[in-house]
């Protein structure tokens, strides 16, 4: 089929009440996971591809590290195996991990397909390859990178393509709401609502196939170095629509977030002590021997963890990672993304420490998949870090995250392409009704809400955490969840609102998560419950079943 979306307007029309786009596979998220998917299904289907902002923006584009697979021949998959069971604290599912270690490097040929620009080196035979370096958690050389900015590097590459493609048709500066059940078929949806931020008006999507790629929830947290979008929206709406989510608890926190006040969101990539950089005091003196005998290669929860005990010990605002001891022209060559940012605030990293603090960065748990990235939900997918594969388990491993994206993005499109023979019956959409709702003139209630929750968030459900601590959160968000869905009843829909009430859905999902978890874990660090239990289980949360679509105002109860 190469027919284009049909439509009932293009996206630049006037503002109408009952607008309708309707496509073969609406894919929500416009990162490495929702381009790779649109990419591998263009050819045959047309697409609707969503995006928060522009297809420039998202988690993908601040990746620095790379793309872990196995391509050093003294390398092997089993090691990679076992470096994700060992980094994830045993909670993976080994099967997932090794189907997603064994097709990473058929993964990576496909984006040196798209034109991704590797970064290469001259082997002493004289020959090119790719340079691969290494990150914490793992034992070989196994991480392609384009310089340190890699995920701006595979950002770029899959823009062009997918922009290119008269299948693809992008809807930019839209939100997701919620997805719209089937009335015949309850495991089915039918299409979504979504809001037009251009002309401020919700529209439907009547799709066939609905793959979630709206990546993480580290907004939920005062400090992260996510971008602004990243507010949960597609674990929300997975949820509301009846969608079971897992091991919500696992946060990670990237243990080197640059510390200064005009950066507060750039990440101070892991690579860097890969090649050698050290974690130290304001004095110089390395900690990390302290903790774990790998010192500044422990996995990232261990990392993030010392980080944060050292600066609480000290009363320290941050801790330094120091690459100054290596030559000036390696530094530059193999991190000028970093270099460039630090000298221009007032910080040369070849000549001194860099100052760096813990921050959320990447949410382990979400939607349940299986191998194929589907839900619960018959004809809904999930992919990337919206989604709980099992691959990660209690943490995720350094540049496991992009290969996960592309690896079920490729999964997803080989079982989506197999089902376009089916015909589900086509049932009518009622338009979004705001007969009953006005202007908000109260926006501050949705910014002190907003300041309020990723603040209780990051003291109570952060890298320590506590029973008494969880008991308290959970209070504050049964709170929050009333005054917001009275709001949501009561206003018309708006960024702020959307992204809020999705975020207090994520962080009450976290909180039932963590307090299921009565033990300490990778990420999930409980004072409380200090010891590893004997085995490890996912914790698995149900919503009430529904078969009716969630309705403005409406706050899925949890099933205990």
């Amino acid at each position: 089929m190469n027919s284009n979306a049909s439509s009932s307007v293009t996206p630049e029309q006037p503002a109408d009440a009952n607008v309708e786009h309707s496509c073969d596979v609406l894919i929500i998220g416009s990162g490495a996971a929702g381009m790779s998917l649109a990419l591998s299904l263009a050819n045959d289907c047309r697409i609707i591809l969503l995006s928060k902002s522009d297809c420039n923006e998202g988690s993908t584009r601040y990746a620095q590290g790379g793309i872990a697979a196995v391509f050093d021949e003294r390398d092997s998959i089993e090691s990679h195996v076992q470096d994700t069971l060992e980094a994830g604290a045993y909670l993976c599912d080994e099967d997932v991990v090794r189907f997603t270690a064994q097709n990473a490097k058929s993964a990576m040929e496909w984006l040196i397909e798209h034109g991704v620009p590797f970064d290469q080196e001259q082997a002493d035979n004289g020959e090119n390859r790719y340079h691969l370096t290494r990150e914490g958690g793992h034992s070989f050389r196994r991480i392609l990178h384009a310089a340190d900015a890699t995920g701006e590097a595979l950002q770029i590459t899959l823009n062009e393509a997918v922009s290119q493609h008269p299948n693809i048709h992008i809807f930019e500066r839209y939100n997701a709401i919620d997805m719209i059940k089937s009335q015949e078929n309850p495991d089915r949806c039918k299409g979504v609502y979504v809001w037009n931020r251009k002309r401020e008006q919700v529209e439907v999507i009547r799709s066939r196939f609905i793959t979630l790629a709206t990546g993480g929830a580290s907004k939920v947290y005062q400090y992260t170095s996510n971008p602004d979008i990243a507010s949960g929206d597609g674990i929300a709406m997975a949820w509301r629509a009846g969608c079971r989510v897992a091991n919500m608890e696992f946060n990670q926190f990237h243990p080197t977030c640059l510390f200064h006040p005009q950066a507060r969101n750039f990440l101070i990539t892991e690579a860097l002590r890969g090649e050698g950089a050290r974690l130290v005091h304001a004095d110089g003196t390395p900690f990390m021997e302290k903790f774990d005998e790998r010192k500044d290669l422990a996995p990232r929860d261990i990392v993030a963890r010392a980080i944060d005990y050292e600066m609480k010990r000290l009363g320290a605002d941050c801790m330094y990672l120091d690459i100054s001891h290596k030559p000036a022209d390696f530094i530059v060559k193999h991190f000028p993304n970093i270099y460039r940012k630090c000298r221009s605030l007032g910080i040369d990293i070849t000549r001194e420490a860099i100052p760096v603090v813990p921050a959320a960065h990447y949410s382990c748990g979400g939607v349940m998949t299986d191998l194929n990235a589907r839900t619960d939900l018959d004809n809904v997918y999930a992919i990337g870090e919206v989604a709980y594969t099992g691959l990660h388990g209690a943490n995720r491993m350094a540049s496991n995250s992009l290969l996960e994206c592309i690896v079920f993005a490729r999964s997803a499109a080989e079982h989506i392409l197999s089902r376009l023979d089916e015909t589900p019956a086509e049932e009518p959409i009622l338009p979004w009704d705001e007969s009953k709702v006005s202007d908000s003139d109260e926006e501050v209630i949705i910014q002190h809400n907003w300041h309020e929750l990723r603040l209780f968030m990051w003291d109570y459900v952060g890298i320590v955490r506590t029973t008494k601590r969880l008991e308290r959160a959970i209070r504050r968000i049964k709170l929050l969840e009333q005054e917001i869905s009275d709001y949501y009843s009561n206003f018309r829909v708006s960024n702020n609102l959307l992204e809020l009430r999705n975020l207090v859905t994520v962080a009450e999902l976290i909180v039932r998560c963590a307090m299921q978890r009565q033990e300490s874990r990778g990420l999930h660090y409980n004072q409380d419950y200090p010891e590893r239990a004997e085995q490890a289980t996912p914790s698995i949360l149900t919503p009430m079943p529904s078969n009716t679509s969630p309705q403005p105002g409406d706050l899925t109860s949890f099933e205990h």
